[in-house]
């Protein structure tokens, strides 16, 4: 999603809150992950959900921000042999995660037992644990850092995670020489094309 539309998507859910609290997960996601905190980045789903679209999401965002550690590892329930390294990921990676290393666990409904002891096993190896997930309070109990999705509100998860991605990426690494980037001077035409009118109008 660009900024364009990221922006009309916070001005739109502007009085729910959602903008907010997904800045403040990306914010504790950056922080797990930037070199000072943390390394590799694992991203997980559940058996009837791989979080596709976050992984393209934060990496289009690393990109544009100069965040290379927001690339994520995808890692999948089912690897076939002739998949490319990089869609090659199982779940004993899940297992050798450890300190240094954050675990991201998308999760729209309550995961399988087997892949929450994996994700506990990862907590107490010393990973960094959090969950976008529908609300389940065992997954919460699992997390670092949580942002539950549900409720009676109008939001759903692809949404959350469009706004989370796009937070991850925001105030990336600064411009060589003091210039403003592309995607800055975007995102500034943005927020002004969708401020409200003066007053005298």
């Amino acid at each position: 999603m660009d900024a364009v539309r990221v922006a009309l998507l916070r001005d739109v859910l502007a009085g729910t809150g959602w903008p907010d609290s997904a800045r403040r997960f990306a914010l504790a996601l950056r922080a797990s992950v930037l070199p000072q905190g943390g390394g590799l980045l694992l991203l997980v789903g559940t058996e009837r959900y791989e979080p596709w679209h976050l992984a393209a999401h934060l990496t289009d965002e690393s990109a544009w921000s100069g965040l290379p550690e927001l690339v994520p590892t995808l890692v999948r329930h089912r690897v076939a042999p002739g998949d490319p390294a990089h869609l090659a990921v199982g779940l004993g990676r899940i297992e050798a995660a450890g300190r240094r290393e954050t675990l991201l666990l998308v999760a729209p409904e309550r995961p399988e037992s087997g892949l929450l002891e994996r994700v506990h096993d990862a907590r107490r190896a010393g990973a960094r644990v959090l969950t976008l997930d529908g609300g389940d309070p065992e997954v919460g109990s699992l997390a670092h850092e949580s942002l539950a999705v549900g409720g009676t509100d109008d939001v759903d998860l692809d949404l959350v995670q469009h706004l989370v991605s796009a937070a991850a990426g925001e105030n990336g690494a600064p411009p060589a020489r003091g210039r403003r980037t592309f995607r800055d001077r975007l995102a500034r035409l943005a927020d002004q094309l969708t401020q409200p009118p003066p007053a005298g109008w």
